[in-house]
């Protein structure tokens, strides 16, 4: 409704209540008076009643006023009413006009959620991942869309999102805790729950994953190890295209894993990295087994003599770039404490959703260790996404399996995982949620790309006082732009007059952000912003778990983890023995040297020995870059020197010969 029509409203509605007023008046005193013969004979009769001119009732108060004061006065007061009521109702509609004005959408109609909006987006009830407080009521997300936290360094996004979430998300949990306050906080309570499993590899009292023993036998094998090998040889996730050594060593690595798994009794990946650089046995002997050696069906495993064959066509110096490349990306798992956190798995990844109880993982790294581990924590979150994504799809139709909820602080720092940015786009159809937290949009734009669908894929996002302007001015575009109504007065007359003769007011609408970059920059360390998908903004409040008394009394005890011992939990492999080793093919018998004499020439022993030394070293030289396979020929002379190979002794023999033009030299 535009201003000019409540304007022209307001005063006929006025009018009318006046009227209306008037005919209640003049019917009520008539009827009072009991219609006698003095007031006149009425206008008309309506429904077999009298009814007089609203307007008599004014005539009759004149005349008769003295008669009958009390029935006019209450007369009056009915008429006075209605003209009260019409005029608090004009007020009301001018408050409407006025508001109208103010919110207007011309520029833009953004604004903060009402308290209606909140409760129908269902955020004040259930025990999913924690927002924040909104009105002493705690904000809490227990939908299957994932939440994307922006915060900087030490504003309590720890305290006020991943801990409180942790003491009341009932089903299978993972958290990446880089400091360990999530395990020394929520562990004691989730071990109530189900399971619970602390994987710190810097650590020698800690749960064991082994990733070579979560590839599953059968067709899924070759899958799973280029799976693994890739992840291997990108540990900072930020390869784009690679170069010729990267490929191959992807390629040997996979049929290395396949080879360990396959004969190997520890099979490990530092077991791998042995057995490419063992000082026992050279390369070429390793490679020439796992061309031959049947291991699968009675024969060799076709992608493990694949790369071994590569690698035994290609040239001594391209080989060795090759191995070394692949070793380089083993060297971590050198180290004895990591060795052995990764010898066997305390836990299988299908109990996270197929489990009898709810499961949850602790994955603890030192932050002054998170550089030099960021790879093997890539690895396992690839494999442990993957394994959950293929498993959850054969129950997205039944429904039965368990929700599993990703609490993944500072994860841009693990570099880009390719699988899960797009994973997250479908796996919450999976009932995956992932709650992803970062200090700032540059952080997530540094590992994952400018374009990055981290951000589409979050249909719920909170965001704390930033200190960037680019995640500042990207939290203002979110919010949006209002239309503001400004008012301008104007004032006319004489400077000395006692009163301006004109005072003129003009309102102008104009844009305005809901808040601009700097107000998002300088947000109150209490407060935070909610975005909802498809709703307004919440401004919210920052929660403290420690001071509320809804997780006051679920915070117990951190359990304690024993150092590893034990089998471990069962895999596909543990019932793969070694295959036996075939004998080795017959060689054949050396063929006798061809012997040849020459006749001593008349030099001096000295001489011979200076012009025979370079060549015997240009002979050597060249018989390591001969294919051709010749019997081998010895030129002896008078000082009792012998050289092995038809090319050795062509040269040599014009060494002791200067002379000798001999034309197969």
């Amino acid at each position: 409704m535009s201003a000019g029509r409540i304007y022209w409203g307001q005063i006929l509605f006025v009018l009318g209540a006046i009227v209306l007023g008037a005919i209640a008046a003049t019917q009520w005193t008539a009827h009072t008076l009991g219609y006698q013969s003095a007031l006149g004979a009425p206008d008309a009769h309506v429904f077999g009643w009298p009814f007089f001119a609203p307007w008599r009732f004014f005539g009759w108060w004149f005349q008769y006023d003295s008669y009958a004061r009390a029935i006019f006065e209450q007369g009056a007061l009915i008429l006075l009413s209605f003209t009260a009521g019409a005029v608090a109702t004009s007020f009301l509609f001018s408050l409407w006009r006025a508001r109208e004005a103010k919110t207007s959408d011309t520029y833009g109609s953004a604004r903060w959620a009402r308290a209606k909006e909140i409760r129908k987006l269902g955020l004040t009830s259930g025990d999913g991942v924690v927002l924040g407080t909104w009105q002493r009521q705690i904000l809490r997300h227990d939908g299957d869309e994932h939440v994307l936290v922006v915060a900087p360094t030490n504003t309590g996004k720890s305290v006020g999102i991943s801990l409180p979430t942790g003491l009341v998300w009932r089903h299978s949990f993972i958290a990446l805790d880089l400091k360990g306050e999530n395990w020394r906080v929520t562990s004691g309570l989730r071990a109530s729950f189900g399971p619970v499993f602390r994987f710190e590899p810097t650590a020698t009292a800690t749960h064991r994953y082994n990733p070579l023993t979560q590839i599953r036998r059968g067709e899924a094998e070759v899958r799973d190890a280029q799976v693994l090998a890739d992840m291997l040889v990108d540990p900072e996730g930020a390869l784009g295209a690679r170069n010729h050594w990267q490929l191959r060593a992807f390629e040997l690595l996979v049929g290395a894993v396949l080879w360990v798994l396959y004969v190997e009794q520890k099979k490990t990946l530092a077991r791998l990295g042995e057995i490419l650089a063992d000082p026992q046995r050279p390369i070429l002997e390793l490679l020439e087994e796992m061309l031959r050696r049947p291991i699968k069906d009675g024969a060799a495993h076709p992608v493990v003599a694949a790369a071994a064959r590569q690698l035994l066509d290609m040239a001594e110096a391209e080989r060795s770039g090759v191995v070394s490349t692949a070793l380089g990306y083993l060297a971590l798992y050198r180290d004895p404490i990591l060795a052995r956190a990764t010898e066997v798995s305390d836990f299988n990844i299908a109990d996270l959703i197929e489990g009898a109880r709810p499961v949850s993982l602790y994955l603890v790294v030192p932050p002054e260790e998170l550089s030099r581990l960021k790879a093997l924590l890539r690895l396992v979150l690839n494999q442990v996404l993957k394994r959950l994504t293929e498993i959850a799809g054969r129950h997205a139709d039944t429904a039965d399996g368990r929700r599993v909820l990703l609490m993944l602080d500072e994860f841009p720092q693990l570099g880009r995982l390719d699988f899960f940015e797009h994973a997250l786009a479908y796996i919450r159809g999976y009932r995956i949620k992932a709650c992803l937290v970062a200090q700032s949009l540059n952080q997530i734009a540094q590992a994952y790309g400018e374009h990055s669908s981290i951000l589409d894929n979050a249909h719920i996002r909170v965001a704390f006082a930033c200190n960037d302007e680019r995640t500042a001015k990207r939290l203002s575009d979110m919010l949006g732009v209002t239309t503001e109504t400004r008012s301008q007065m104007n004032y006319a007359g004489s400077r000395m007059a006692p009163w301006l003769g004109h005072t003129m007011v003009s309102r102008q609408e104009v844009p305005r952000a809901l808040l601009t970059p700097g107000e998002v920059m300088q947000l109150p360390p209490d407060e935070s912003l909610v975005f909802v998908g498809g709703s307004p903004p919440i401004r919210a409040r920052k929660l403290r778990y420690f001071a509320e008394p809804t997780f006051q009394g679920r915070v117990r005890a951190p359990i304690l983890v024993s150092p590893p011992n034990g089998p471990g939990a069962p895999s596909d492999w543990d019932t793969v023995a070694p295959p036996p080793l075939p004998p080795a093919p017959a060689s054949k018998p050396a063929e006798p040297p061809v012997r040849t004499r020459r006749a001593p020439r008349a030099q001096d022993a000295k001489q011979q020995a200076f012009s025979f030394a370079p060549a015997v070293a240009a002979a050597a030289a060249l018989d390591t870059q001969s294919t051709t396979v010749e019997p081998p020929v010895v030129i002896e002379d008078d000082l009792g020197a012998a050289i092995a190979g038809p090319t050795t002794a062509i040269v040599a023999q014009f060494a002791l010969d200067p002379d000798n033009h001999d034309p197969s030299f």
